[in-house]
């Protein structure tokens, strides 16, 4: 068994979604704001893993979803840089504050 308990996980899960979601909510610029959801989600993450492993009824069913949240972030990521790309090509910034489709 590890010698590493379930709070201490659980604690660095909480830490990196707290700094996920204040990067999230807080920064314009749109590159930090895409790092601050893949911190949200790799928090995500190890919670389903800490909890496959020291659950109740341990099994790899935590491991597996967590496979799918890094397959569902990957594609997130290859979308949302995309998106970014596009606009700025059109609007000249990675600002969130000026990129409003409505203005030209």
């Amino acid at each position: 068994m590890s010698s590493v308990p379930a709070s201490a996980f659980l604690a660095l899960a909480l830490i990196l979604f707290c700094i996920g979601l204040y990067g999230a909510l807080t920064k314009k610029n749109t590159v930090i704001v895409l790092i601050s959801i893949e911190l949200m989600l790799n928090a995500v993450n190890i919670n389903l893993v800490t909890f496959s492993k020291y659950g109740l009824n341990p099994s790899i069913t935590g491991q597996i979803f967590a496979l799918f949240a890094i397959c569902v972030a990957a594609a997130e990521a290859a979308v949302g840089l995309a998106i970014l790309i596009s606009l700025y090509r059109s609007k000249k910034t990675v600002n969130i504050d000026e990129m409003d489709t409505m203005k030209n």
